[in-house]
Order: structure tokens, then C-alpha cells, then sequence
């Protein structure tokens, strides 16, 4: 049989749990895995459109693909998910951490201690409490992945949404170590995701004038991101085609910003 690199992409056999799936970034990663033969367990906040996506992919896809409800702040939530998908399915050998949100901050030097703890309780918590939950069904599964939804944010300054960068910032540690505490079982990895213009950004308070500038950054592709493009990562760290690719926080963001030793 003729070598196909493309056939290390597939995920044939592959059952996925996916948060924050039913939009957005999050149903493009939905999409994708479940476009080479993975069978897909979308868990959103909105319940109603997590189902919604998920019946729109397995009409394109011919995948078995489900949605439900999950505030991924509740272990409640967190072990239903988990049990639909293992009784569903069989078990769990991928899980997408993509669930993650921040509102900008009118005041950076006046952010509530209640503020920092939601966000971490979201942005990290949630993440380390799902990948424990799903772990014993990871550990009896071939090519056995956890993938995060990082932000840029968390490595270079970014005063106006801190609370979110810190807590994203947590989770690159945090996912890197535990990298290393399942070594040899698990891999895990994150990308850290640049400006992919959705509808998130109106919701964290950045207005159309800004949503416009961000549309045009001065990377080096010179345009932001689509949910495909953070899709096609996610797809090569889930996939055994990046069998041997762990404990890595991968920069997906058009390259970072233009530097110039003498300005424009």
C-alpha cells in the first residue's frame, strides 16, 4: 500500500470531549476532528446550541457527534459529561480543554479579588478538573491526547484583560506539568491562540472601532485568524500524526507582531 502522510491524520476510533464546542473556535475544532473519523461530545454553557452544532456537524460529517449542556465550573456538570461520553462511546481518548473567557477592564488597577478567582476558576480550574475527570478512560486509550485552548496573552503584557491572562498564563504551567506527570500515557499540549476575530470579542467589551483594528494586525501574515486555522493545530496535536510531540505550548497568532530595529 502506497504511504500517505495524510492517513496519520486520521482519527478513525477516536471518541473526543470537546468544551466550549458549540461556536466560535471551539465548533471549528469540533468540525475538524470530526471531519477524519473522530466521534465528538461537544459540552457548552448553552446547551441548546452545543446540540445545534452537533447535529449540523454529523450532517456534514456522517460522525456520530452530540452536544450538552456543561457549566465547567460545576464537577456535577464536569462527571455528567464525562459519563455520557464514556457510556456513548466507549470511552475517551481526546480531550479539548478550548472552554475560556475574559472581559476587558475599564480599570486595570482597580480589578476585584472576586474577578481574578472567577477567571481562574474558568480559565484554569475548569481544565484541570476535566482532564482528571476524564483521565481514567484516557489512560486505556491508544494515542491518548489532552489539548488546551491557550491565549497569547498569557506570555506578553496584556494589562487590559489581566485577569484572564493570568489565569490563562496558570494554565500553560499547569498543563506543561502535568505533561510531564503522564508522561509516557498521555500527551499533553496547548496552543496559544492570537486574534481569531469572533463574536467573543464584542461580548468583552472591545468595540467595533477596535474590533476593526484587530481585523489587520501588524503580524507577519498580516491578517487575523480564522477558527480554522486554530482547528488545523488542534488537529495535529489530537491526532497520532504528532505521536511524538508533548509538554508543548505551541504559538498559533500570524507569527507574533512585526518587529523593526529602526521603526516603520
Amino acid at each position: 500500500m502506497a504511504y500517505n502522510a495524510l492517513d496519520a491524520f486520521k482519527m478513525t476510533g477516536h471518541n473526543v470531549v470537546i468544551t466550549g464546542g458549540a461556536q466560535n473556535i471551539g465548533a471549528g475544532i469540533a468540525r475538524a476532528l470530526s471531519s477524519v473519523g473522530a466521534k465528538v461530545l461537544i459540552a457548552d454553557l448553552n446547551g441548546d446550541k452545543a446540540k445545534e452544532t452537533a447535529a449540523s456537524i454529523q450532517g456534514e460529517t456522517g460522525q456520530e457527534c452530540h452536544g450538552m449542556k456543561c457549566d465547567v465550573t460545576s464537577l456535577d456538570d464536569i462527571n455528567a459529561v464525562v459519563a455520557t461520553a464514556a457510556k456513548t462511546f466507549g470511552g475517551i481518548s481526546t480531550l479539548v480543554n478550548n472552554v475560556g473567557w475574559g472581559g476587558r477592564h475599564e480599570d486595570p488597577t482597580a480589578i476585584t479579588e472576586e474577578d481574578f478567582v472567577k477567571s481562574y476558576k474558568l480559565n484554569t480550574i475548569s481544565a484541570y478538573r476535566m482532564s482528571m475527570a476524564c483521565l481514567p478512560h484516557l489512560l486505556q486509550s491508544k494515542n491518548a491526547t489532552i489539548t488546551n485552548s491557550g491565549s497569547f496573552s498569557s506570555a506578553t503584557p496584556a494589562y487590559d484583560i489581566l485577569a484572564y491572562g493570568t489565569a490563562k498564563a496558570a494554565l500553560n504551567q499547569m498543563m506543561v506539568s502535568i505533561a510531564h506527570m503522564l508522561a509516557k500515557k498521555v500527551r499533553v499540549n496547548s496552543v496559544l491562540i492570537g486574534t481569531v476575530m469572533t463574536e467573543g470579542y464584542g461580548d468583552a467589551g472591545i468595540d467595533p472601532a477596535m474590533q476593526e483594528k484587530l481585523k489587520h494586525p501588524d503580524n507577519l501574515i498580516g491578517r487575523s485568524g480564522s477558527p480554522e486555522d486554530i482547528a488545523n493545530a488542534m488537529l495535529w496535536l489530537c491526532s497520532p500524526a504528532s505521536s511524538w510531540v508533548s509538554g508543548q505550548i505551541i504559538n498559533v497568532h500570524g507569527g507574533g507582531n512585526v518587529v523593526r530595529l529602526f521603526g516603520k
